[in-house]
């Protein structure tokens, strides 16, 4: 049975190809990879077959695990073009989107409504309110090149949670993508051959894309950096903040250094 989330996230998909708004060009004025690189409309496409009826069994059985208060209110934090965050909204909570990408927040900001909002915002700052929950999600952290922005960002995530809220952290659990990293390979999406490399450098997991659209070529890497379980929790002490859970995959099984694909980690 189709839910309402169901239905939204289908349509999100299905006029994600080129948002009539959003220039086809590479953005060479932004000084960090993902500034870039999530600003345009080809990281979209690349990822245009994320699971989205993933996404609402994991929001679901997080939601459930937490807690959350009828209407209670969540950040998401880094939320891209607002996917886990409207199907939040399906479930009764009062939303806000919020990423560093002006053309991802535009686009979203059509499925607007009294209790679903996106704004652009710097994820290593505090947002202007408090939370039950503030969810950063699909590894949407490590990007920074200096390693106090990620301490800054457990430090905000703290600053918007109200006495009773829970941060959590959804990142890739990065021995298991180390330990299993296809150094290469070719996925063709909308008639685009997207060449993927990647590589461990530098204590960064990184991913270098190649390809070409409409007679122009174009190349962006993604770098992220491969945080374990230990890292995390010394950020956390550092951050002030209190490790409460961990789970392995979007269904909260429980955590595996070496089999688990995700690091998902409750704290407050």
């Amino acid at each position: 049975m189709l839910t309402l989330g169901s239905v939204l996230l289908t349509i999100f998909y299905q006029i994600i190809r080129f948002p009539p708004s959003w220039e086809v060009t590479m953005i060479k004025d932004k000084t960090t990879w993902y500034a870039s690189w999530f600003d345009t409309p080809f990281y979209h496409i690349l990822y245009k077959d994320r699971d989205h009826k993933e996404a609402e069994t994991f929001m679901a059985n997080l939601t459930n695990y937490l807690n959350i208060p009828e209407s209670g209110k969540i950040l998401d934090l880094a939320c891209g073009k607002g996917r886990h965050a409207m199907y939040l909204n399906t479930l009764g909570y009062d939303v806000t989107g919020v990423d560093l990408s002006e053309n991802s927040i535009n686009y979203a900001k059509q499925f607007e409504n009294d209790t679903l909002h996106f704004d652009v915002h710097d994820m290593c700052k505090p947002y202007k309110s408090q939370f039950d929950a503030v969810f950063n999600l699909f590894t949407s952290f490590g990007y920074f090149d200096k390693d106090e922005s990620n301490l800054e960002t457990i430090k905000a995530i703290k600053a918007n949670l109200n006495e009773f809220g829970f941060g959590v952290i959804d990142f890739m659990n990065s021995e298991y993508v180390i330990n299993n990293l296809v150094a290469e390979n070719t996925k063709t999406v909308n008639g685009i051959d997207f060449l993927q490399k990647r590589k461990l450098e530098d204590g960064y997991i990184v991913k270098d894309i190649t390809f070409d659209h409409e007679n122009e070529s174009f190349s962006f890497q993604e770098r992220v950096r491969a945080f374990t379980l230990d890292d995390f929790k010394l950020l956390f002490e550092k951050a002030g903040v209190y490790l409460i859970d961990v789970f392995g995959d979007y269904k909260l099984g429980k955590f595996s250094h070496k089999d688990s694909e995700r690091l998902i980690m409750i704290f407050k």
